[in-house]
């Protein structure tokens, strides 16, 4: 059956992204490992070769070119004209958080020829499936814009209780504080 579907894709290569939001989940939890794996797993059970895997540490801000496994990606597709690539990823918010941008990431991919496939999204070229994914996109982008939201409210509620939530000034460590975060102090 392997052979099969190895026969149907023949030619096409697969390129893999994988993004986690920041440093910390890069090196706690194994997300970017995780993806790849899930991917990988995915480009086996359809016959693609696996060519190139690009990670992303970085949010991005839901640009696309701020992220530097993207650009490398674009590239690497860029330097293999005419060659068919189909683009793997875990999640579509791995693919962008951004309505603009998705639809910007996906009519790049288009010019070179290269077709997106996401292991918990079908795509699909009808009117409904791009209604669909532009719902999906913008669903990412609120759940982005939220989350920013929450954090700016969580973080001047902090300061405005006497904790500090950036990195200590010069010549200030960080001090634990009873009832979690922390207060700087003057050594």
């Amino acid at each position: 059956m392997k052979q099969e579907r190895a026969k149907l894709v023949e030619g096409i290569s697969g390129l893999i992204y994988c993004r986690v939001s920041d440093k910390k989940q890069k090196t706690h939890g194994g997300g970017l490992e995780n993806q790849e794996h899930r991917c990988r797993q995915y480009a086996d059970e359809h016959g693609y070769d696996v060519e190139a895997v690009f990670p992303d540490d970085i949010t991005g801000g839901g640009d696309f070119l701020k992220r530097t496994g993207m650009r490398a990606m674009l590239a690497y597709l860029d330097a293999q004209p005419g060659k068919p690539y189909v683009i793997i990823f875990d999640d579509l918010k791995r693919f962008a958080r951004d309505t603009e941008f998705h639809i910007k990431l996906r009519r790049e991919f288009a010019q070179w020829g290269a077709r997106v496939e996401c292991l918990n999204f079908n795509f699909e070229d009808t009117p409904e499936g791009r209604f669909i994914e532009t719902v999906f996109a913008a669903q990412g982008e609120l759940e982005r814009e939220q989350n920013r939201r929450q954090v700016i409210q969580k973080m001047q509620a902090r300061v405005e209780s006497g904790f500090w939530v950036f990195r200590a000034p010069i010549g200030y460590k960080f001090i634990t504080a009873r009832g979690g975060g922390g207060k700087n102090s003057y050594p």
